[in-house]
């Protein structure tokens, strides 16, 4: 019981003096904020060490026990170990770590956007045809609208194709995306204002 109250003292203590570095101009209260924050930075750096540890020790698993799909987690911590030695020994920002990003990284990245982009058309096909909705339609509309647009085509070369797809990303997805962020922005808070308030504790899981 002592240890419980301890731990949520802690959190709620933490939490208002942080709070209250924002709001408050003390230069006491802000260099405490401060230093507050670089333990959490620091302990979200230790958590992504924990984290890439507890990956390489997976996937080595995988690979001595011979499971199906192991030759996966063998590419996946060669790639790893040469990534992480490339840029160790010759920084981020050289042409050899430039070469890993430009040429092995973004066309792996842009090979699953365009697997996305076909799964959702195959998906929205699908559920139309069992369930057809005028959403399903839209967001099948949109979709090719969008797809149609971007793609060069000689054959399909619409100027007011290009100037839809424009103004669909610029309004009805930022709006999208916008009304997305205040959701996530107001949950945090919600949560935090939970966490502070002692009604949620998932330290003592």
């Amino acid at each position: 019981m002592v240890k419980r109250t301890l731990l949520i003292a802690v959190t709620i203590t933490t939490g208002l003096v942080i709070l209250m570095g924002y709001f408050i101009n003390l230069p006491a209260l802000v260099s405490v904020r401060k230093i507050f924050l670089n333990w959490a930075i620091i302990l979200a750096a230790v958590a992504l060490l924990i984290g890439l540890i507890n990956l390489i020790v997976v996937h080595a698993r995988k690979i001595i026990n011979k499971e199906p799909g192991s030759h996966y987690s063998l590419v996946l911590l060669v790639s790893l170990m040469v990534t992480a030695v490339v840029g160790i020994v010759s920084g981020p920002t050289s042409k050899m770590s430039q070469w890993i990003f430009n040429n092995i990284q973004i066309p792996i990245e842009t090979s699953l956007m365009a697997l996305l982009a076909v799964v959702l058309i195959s998906a929205a096909i699908r559920f139309t045809y069992r369930r057809p909705t005028s959403f399903s339609l839209i967001f099948i509309f949109t979709t090719l609208i969008i797809m149609l647009g971007t793609v060069s085509n000689p054959w399909l070369n619409v100027s007011w194709l290009s100037e839809l797809r424009l103004w669909i990303t610029r309004v009805p997805v930022v709006g999208g995306a916008r009304g997305i962020l205040f959701g996530v922005v107001l949950g945090t808070i919600a949560t935090g204002l939970r966490v502070l308030m002692g009604a949620d504790r998932p330290y003592e899981d």
